[in-house]
């Protein structure tokens, strides 16, 4: 699918300013749209919208059909009339510039689960028949979900596979009588669930009034200590007790010696593709009810994936497998028709990937932090680029262009200064001026590179366990002085969104 020329920010929403400790999806996400459809920017990417869990890292998801609790605004819900104001008037003290997750997820949990028990006598009118469409229509997931979340509360830091054999393993037995000893449980998360997919879709549509659309992201994977994979034990390579056979993760590289071990189970293309696929349409179908486009994660494993044990220490002694390749894409085609996804393609890209991409007419990922490590015939400078593509400055897993640009080689920046024919003393803009004068057709810059902020910025470090996902930033960071600049590089390069703001 071709995207039509524009340009946007990655921001992921827990970054947003806020006083209750996380960013979320009150006023201070409608102020950002505002501010990038002043700026002229038609997209907002963010990461996977998913409950996490350990390490607080979006693509370890509880599952990957939820919205994640933290992210509701606790103020939309005294407009809803289920908390009160002074309720949510003194948040225990919190960092602002950075999340504490421990303490913003225990308060945000204290007042959800207080807001769904008064749910919906205290509701505002129309709430209640709003939460039972949205609880039919999402029962697929929603269902499982919901008991898979109160199981996890009723056995506290324990994985599914260690919970009673008779729920663990989905006995019918068991899981009727563990829903009518949990039916309260299950229909408090239920209803936080309801309210944050609410909260997001009123978002989605201010961004549409104002002519930005949303870029959402999806893991290949899904984790292990999820919903997804507790629900659907037939689709992935577990043994008799639930736990992994094998489990994925990347081979070794020039970088990492022994490979990067994720400990995801894997899929059994096998019997997804018995059922139609039917798991990854009913997946990305919910994600398009949030989204405009999807960027899929690691979408060279669709056509193979380097397959770990699960009883090894790292991933030096695995092996490659055959994705679903064309099969998956075409169900998914099928279902939904034309495809409005980026493929992340980066790493080491073998032809079939490509052709796997081009075969569905999916823009690929150019990222110029990568771009000046060689010579000229470096694929991701700009004057290798195509229309059909999504040019970046960095990622969230790159450092910021400041602090890269920092700690780069000396040869590597003089080849930055050699090909952009400027010092480097303003090297943020000089990227992202090169990203949005790219023929790209799309181009997406972090927020970090937008303050020109260093490493101490940075979103995350790979393979590092904690420390990351916690950057936030203030509105007095951000403002008039980089809207201008952005709106004149949207304006003199072509990307200026072609719904117009407001309309």
């Amino acid at each position: 699918m071709r995207f039509p020329r524009s340009s946007g920010i990655i921001l992921h929403p827990t970054s947003l300013p806020g006083r209750h400790g996380v960013g979320d999806l009150g006023a201070d996400a409608h102020r950002f749209v505002d501010f990038l459809a002043d700026s002229r920017l038609g997209l907002w990417q963010v990461l996977p919208l998913g409950p996490t869990g350990y390490g607080d890292s979006p693509y370890q998801s509880l599952s990957t059909f939820a919205g994640n609790p933290v992210l509701i605004s606790p103020d939309a819900l005294v407009a809803d009339g289920l908390l009160t104001a002074g309720e949510v008037r003194t948040p225990p003290p919190m960092p602002a510039d950075h999340v504490d997750f421990g303490a913003a997820i225990a308060w945000k949990r204290s007042l959800l689960e207080q807001a769904a028990r008064r749910f919906p006598g205290q509701a505002v009118s129309g709430l209640a028949g709003l939460f039972e469409t949205f609880a039919r229509e999402h029962a697929g997931w929603l269902d499982d979900y919901a008991l898979f979340m109160a199981l996890k509360d009723a056995h506290p830091g324990a994985e599914w596979s260690d919970w009673p054999e008779e729920v663990a393993l989905r006995t019918p037995a068991g899981l009727e009588a563990w829903g009518r000893r949990l039916a309260e449980p299950v229909r408090v998360h239920k209803v936080i669930q309801f309210l944050f997919y609410r909260q997001w879709l009123a978002l989605r549509r201010h961004a549409a009034s104002r002519g930005v659309r949303l870029i959402g992201d999806v893991p290949i994977f899904a984790a292990y200590d999820s919903a997804d994979v507790w629900s659907h034990p037939d689709l992935f390579f577990l043994d008799d007790h639930g736990k992994p056979t094998v489990v994925a993760g990347v081979p070794p590289d020039v970088f990492t010696a022994t490979g990067q071990l994720w400990g995801n189970p894997l899929y059994r293309w096998d019997a997804m593709a018995q059922q139609g696929y039917g798991w990854w349409i009913d997946r990305v179908r919910t994600a398009l009810t949030l989204v405009d486009i999807l960027r899929i994660d690691h979408f060279i494993g669709f056509v193979r994936y380097w397959e770990v044990a699960a009883s090894a220490s790292t991933a030096a002694a695995g092996r490659f497998r055959p994705g679903p390749g064309a099969a998956l894409g075409l169900a998914l085609e099928s279902a939904l028709g034309e495809l409005p996804i980026i493929a992340e393609d980066l790493g080491l890209v073998i032809p079939e990937v490509e052709a796997l991409r081009d075969r569905f007419g999916l823009p690929g990922m150019k990222v110029l932090q990568f771009a000046f490590g060689g010579d000229a015939s470096n694929p991701y400078l700009p004057h290798h680029h195509t229309p059909q593509c999504v040019v970046y400055t960095g990622t969230h897993d790159n450092d910021t262009t400041v602090g890269w640009f920092a700690a780069a080689p000396a040869d590597v920046r003089v080849f930055v200064q050699r090909y952009l024919a400027r010092h480097g003393d303003d090297i943020a803009y000089d990227f992202i001026r090169m990203a949005m004068s790219s023929v790209a057709d799309t181009a997406i810059i972090p927020l970090q590179d937008v303050l020109a902020l260093g490493s101490e910025a940075r979103m995350n470090v790979p393979g590092r366990p904690v420390g990351n996902w916690a950057w936030r930033f203030s509105w007095d960071m951000l403002g008039e002085a980089q809207a201008n600049r952005l709106r004149g590089m949207a304006e003199v390069y072509g990307r200026v969104p072609t719904v117009s703001a407001g309309g």
